[in-house]
Formats: C-alpha cells, sequence, structure tokens
C-alpha cells in the first residue's frame, strides 16, 4: 500500500500540528517515509505472527523557527522506558566519549569539587571516565533496564525523563551541575522548551552545558534520511537551537563540529547573564555556512522528499540485480536508522538473509516491520554472504575492520547512505 499522500494534501489542515517550540501550525512537509514500527522494537519470535503498530512517519519544517520535527505517534514512556541501545556496544562511540571527558577536563578544569550530570546517560559509558579522573557524576536515564546496568559499573544514576520537574527535585536538594551535559538526546524529547527549561534550572551560575545532536545540514547535504525514526523528534540546525536556548536565557558560545554519527554538533551554552565566556567566532562562522546551505529559506527544506525517493529506487535496483544473480546478502547492524531504511524501502527476507550484531540484547530478536533476524557476527563466516550491508553506516571503518574476514571468499561490503556503494 502506498502510504505517502497526493501532493495537494501536503499541508497539514489540523491546527494540532503546531511546532513543538513556537507553536506556529505545521503545513509544510519536509519528508514522508509512509509508515514504520518503532525503530527499536525488537521482536521475540513468538511475536511475528502478532499484530505489530505502525506510525506515521512525515516529518514537517516550521515555516517561522525552521525547527525540522517528527509529530508525536508515541509517547517518550512507551519508547525509551525500556531501550535496546546499550552504548557500550560500539568501541569507537567509547573513543569519543574518552576523548570528550578529557577535553572537558582540560578546558574547565573540572575536579573533585565539580559535578557532572549526563542527561539519558544509558549504560555509564561516559560517565566511568570521569569518574575514573575522580570527578563526581551523576546519570540520569528514562530505560530502567539500561540504568541498572549504569548503577552496576557502579555509576550513580537516577531512572527519571529529564524535564522541569526533575530539575527542581534535584535543585531542591541542592545538586547543581558545573557541566551538564547530553549526547544525543535534544532530539528524543518531544517537549523541547520543558527541557531547556530544565537545564536552566539544574545548571550552577558558571556552570556549562554542551549538547550533542546529528546536524540537520549534513543529514540534507548527505541524504541521510534514514536517522529518521519515532524517537527522534526533532532534527536541529544551530539556527534552531539557538533560538529555543535563547527563549529559555541561554546564550551558547561555542560549537564543535563532529564526524559523529554521520556529522554532528556539539553546541557549549551559558547562563545568559554569565558573561564570562565570550561567544567564540565559531558561532557566528556556523551560522553564516547554514545560511548558504538555504536553512534560513523553506525552498531547501522542501526538495528532500524527492531526493530520498530517488535513493529509495537506487537501492532497489542493486538489491534486484544482486539476488537476480544469485548472489547472498546479509546485513551487519541492527541499529534504528537501519530499520528505518529497510521498512521504507520493503527490504525483507526476500532480499536480506539475515543481519548480525555484537549487542546480546539484540541477538536472537528479529528486525521490526521487516522480522529480518539478528543473530551473532560469527553466522557472517558460517553463511560466507557475497554482499554484506552495514547498516550503521556512520560505524563503516570499525564494521568492515571487525569483518575484514569476509575478503576471504570474496565478499564485499555495501553501504546505502549517502548513495549505494559497494566498498
Amino acid at each position: 500500500m502506498d502510504h505517502t499522500l497526493p501532493g495537494s494534501l501536503k499541508k497539514m489542515k489540523s491546527a494540532d500540528n503546531v511546532c513543538r517550540f513556537c507553536k506556529t501550525p505545521l503545513h509544510h512537509v519536509f519528508v514522508d517515509l509512509g509508515v514504520s514500527p518503532l525503530a527499536n522494537s525488537y521482536l521475540k519470535e513468538e511475536q511475528l505472527r502478532k499484530m505489530e503498530p505502525h506510525y506515521p512517519l512525515c516529518v514537517y519544517v516550521c515555516d517561522r523557527c525552521y525547527l525540522v520535527q517528527l509529530p508525536e505517534v508515541q509517547s517518550p514512556e512507551e519508547i525509551f522506558s525500556d531501550y535496546a541501545y546499550f552504548s557500550s556496544y560500539s568501541e569507537s562511540w567509547l573513543r569519543h566519549a574518552r576523548d570528550y571527558t578529557g577535553l572537558m577536563v582540560d578546558r574547565f578544569g573540572f575536579d573533585s569539587r565539580s559535578q557532572v550530570i549526563e542527561i539519558a546517560s544509558n549504560d555509564g559509558y561516559l560517565l566511568q571516565y570521569f569518574k575514573e579522573k575522580g570527578v563526581p557524576v551523576l546519570g540520569i536515564e528514562p530505560a530502567k533496564n539500561v540504568a541498572k546496568a549504569a548503577q552496576e559499573a557502579g555509576i550513580p544514576t537516577i531512572v527519571k525523563f529529564f524535564g522541569t520537574e526533575t530539575a527542581r527535585e534535584l535543585a531542591a536538594q541542592g545538586t547543581h551541575a558545573d557541566l551538564l551535559l547530553g549526547n544525543n538526546v535534544l532530539a528524543h524529547v518531544p517537549d523541547i522548551n520543558d527541557f531547556v527549561a530544565g537545564m536552566k534550572i539544574v545548571l550552577k551560575p558558571r556552570g556549562v552545558i554542551t549538547m550533542e545532536f546529528p546536524h540537520l545540514m549534513r543529514l540534507i547535504d548527505e541524504n541521510q534520511f534514514d536517522t529518521i525514526y519515532h524517537e527522534h523528534y526533532s532534527y536541529l540546525s544551530l539556527l534552531s537551537v539557538e533560538k529555543v536556548f535563547a527563549s529559555h536565557g541561554l546564550t551558547l558560545f561555542d560549537v564543535d563540529e563532529l564526524p559523529t554519527h554521520g556529522g554532528s554538533l556539539r553546541i557549549y551554552a551559558r547562563h545568559a547573564e554569565d558573561e564570562s565566556r565570550p561567544v567564540d567566532r565559531k558561532i557566528h562562522d556556523l551560522r553564516k555556512k547554514e545560511a548558504s546551505a538555504g536553512l534560513a529559506s523553506l525552498d531547501s527544506y522542501q526538495s528532500f522528499n524527492e531526493k530520498v525517493k530517488e535513493t529509495k529506487r537506487k537501492v532497489l535496483t542493486f538489491m534486484i540485480e544482486a539476488k537476480r544473480s544469485g548472489k547472498s546478502i546479509a546485513a551487519y547492524g541492527a541499529p534504528a536508522k537501519g530499520n528505518t531504511l529497510l521498512t521504507y524501502c520493503g527490504i525483507r527476507t526476500d532480499f536480506i538473509d539475515f543481519t548480525v550484531d555484537r549487542s546480546p540484547h539484540k541477538q536472537d530478536h528479529y528486525l521490526p516491520g521487516t522480522h529480518i533476524p539478528i543473530y551473532h557476527p560469527d553466522r557472517i563466516t558460517d553463511a560466507k554472504p557475497d554482499y554484506l550491508i552495514i547498516l550503521p553506516w556512520n560505524l563503516k571503518e570499525e564494521i568492515m575492520d571487525q569483518m575484514s574476514s569476509i575478503r576471504e571468499w570474496g565478499g564485499k561490503f555495501v553501504v546505502f547512505i549517502p548513495e549505494v556503494r559497494i566498498l
């Protein structure tokens, strides 16, 4: 069934569909990926014959503040309370966390007298490095199963969603942050105003906030539509984030462009009234770069939808030709982004025999929507596929190194983003 809407219907008429930041009615489609299950809702075998909920995956852009966003179709409690993603299973992400810790300690001088608080701290993958340096840490993590892993590793962690309520509870206990950080969480909150207002409450007068998130400009430039799924409520640029933070009394004073997740931003924020940290030139330069890329013009957003459709056609052409040539195909990884891509393209076990993942929390399950089985990476050596599709393309170097043995039987790596490439 074609779930896309005719062009004449692509303007939403419901006044309820409003921007989560500025409350302007949303009329303009950024990209429509049809309907999809929740990207991290991995299935057990007994669930395969049961009804599987699918939800619209249609993203809009606000014509007032240019916040790109997915309307909330499922609550954060449903998505995050029991979570399948554990950060510690990516070696490159652990290196990133360790490097970040060293950078923060060197730049801002955090020590045993400081308090570091991480929002969406996952399994303690990052806070462990601050703890090793003797810096007091506190994690805030809504997923009970993931928080338990952090607690068992000796990382103090409270099981809560973050917002003004949690921030006031911490402040009432005398807990405030010298460093308040969140990696890949800002895009995950449906009430972005409540979330940012909470950061203002819990930050010390001279404290620093850092937030990392995939950069919308890179998503558009490099066709990263697979990073769109229901737990990503917002798709962020400096242009939009600066407006959100400023409205809650927070000023962005620096920014780093990072290679992680296909291209991310790390923003640095402070209280607006704290003038001890001047606004760095990099903020001004990135504003200009985003403006030059068209992020302050509606036309640049509205051309993305057709680009995504063409990518789908090229992916299916490759898969059809490979199967008709008698090639066997497996995949590496069970990331949320892979589930978006496979569901949108309609790729099931008629094309991909199975996928593998290092996380035991995903092994012996099935991908949502497509029902492709997930095995231990050893399965690749047993099956010897002709092609290995790397679904977490942002980790392709790490994966190609881990699975280099496929070259022994002539196997080849393939990525689909930004375009179909045999590596």
